[in-house]
């Protein structure tokens, strides 16, 4: 029996990703557009087999934008909110929400089948109100007593890399087929930090794709600079507040203009840890076949699934076996 592993999936990632990769001439036979279920379901087929996990868990955003970090920092993912009247990925994953990041509507059908379908497989999807998927993948990762492979095409991720807990990120910005393998060696490498100093890090320099604007003047050369000599956000800012320290004059008036951001960014940039999920590890073992076999059938015919069903279906049965 082969030992315990965790795949954790930034599930709308992988989907979107499959939406703009795969040929939107992949459709169900009454014209529903499949390409994001079919290259989800390739996914996951891939990523199992060659990983081969034992359990997996679809994480789920069931808030992309929450109220609590907006408090914190408004301007947090303010550039993806929809006008009125648009699709919104909030929309498509809970009724409870009314507005959110836009998202063409050849993939909002999607969502509500994919859904179905991985229930049918029996794959587990969590999601806990208020908090994004990277929140549950933060939880799910950091309790996990077994190695973890987090799937995520963001980098916010790669604060969770510990190599002494065996967590690593593959990371798909490239694509699925060319993704890296994300260690610590690899953040050092990559920013000049460790894993563990990646939310200090994203703090000072920002990130213009979740609205954080970060510390103006201060790159991440400057930011990695700083994280080497004084350790984390915390250090650096009492060593700008003392005049014994090597900080430039410049860096500390940078500091010292952006104080009222950097109390609060940190808590904005940082995943949850300690979420009450509502599941167990036993809950995200994965199935040797689907949970609903004829429901399963029956998705894979109306949906038109073809090929991405068979290929699920067998890396399932190559673990179990």
């Amino acid at each position: 029996m082969s030992p315990d592993r965790l795949l954790l999936l930034d599930t709308a990632s992988l989907y979107f990703r499959a939406f703009f990769g795969m040929p939107d001439s992949l459709r169900a036979p009454d014209g529903t557009p499949v390409n994001a279920i079919r290259g989800l379901l390739d996914y996951i087929a891939k990523l199992t087999d060659g990983y081969h996990p034992t359990h997996l868990a679809c994480c789920w955003d069931n808030d992309w934008r929450p109220a609590w970090r907006v408090e914190l920092v408004p301007s947090y993912k303010a550039h993806r909110v929809a006008g009125s009247g648009d699709t919104t990925i909030s929309e498509m994953s809970s009724s409870k929400t009314t507005s959110g990041e836009t998202a063409p509507d050849d993939l909002a059908v999607q969502v509500p089948y994919i859904r179905a379908v991985l229930d049918a497989l029996g794959i587990a999807i969590v999601g806990k109100n208020g908090y994004e998927a990277d929140d549950v993948i933060g939880t799910l990762a950091s309790t996990a007593a077994m190695p973890v492979d987090i799937v995520t095409g963001d980098r916010d991720l790669f604060q969770l890399v510990d190599d002494a807990r065996e967590v690593r990120v593959l990371y798909v910005a490239r694509g699925v087929g060319r993704h890296e393998r994300v260690d610590d060696a690899w953040v050092r490498s990559k920013y000049g930090v460790p894993a563990s100093g990646y939310v200090s890090f994203a703090t000072l320099r920002g990130d213009p794709s979740d609205g954080l604007p970060g510390v103006a003047g201060i790159g991440e050369k400057t930011a990695a600079s700083l994280i080497d000599s004084y350790g984390d956000l915390d250090a650096i800012l009492a060593a700008a507040s003392s005049p014994d320290t090597k900080v430039s004059a410049s860096v500390r008036s940078k500091l010292g203009a952006a104080i009222d951001y950097l109390a609060v960014a940190p808590t904005v940039v940082a995943v949850a840890r300690d979420l009450d999920l509502g599941v167990t590890f036993d809950d995200l073992r994965l199935p040797p076949a689907p949970r609903e076999p004829e429901l399963f059938a029956e998705l894979t015919e109306l949906l038109g699934l073809g090929g991405s069903a068979d290929r699920v279906l067998a890396a399932l049965a190559a673990e179990a076996g």
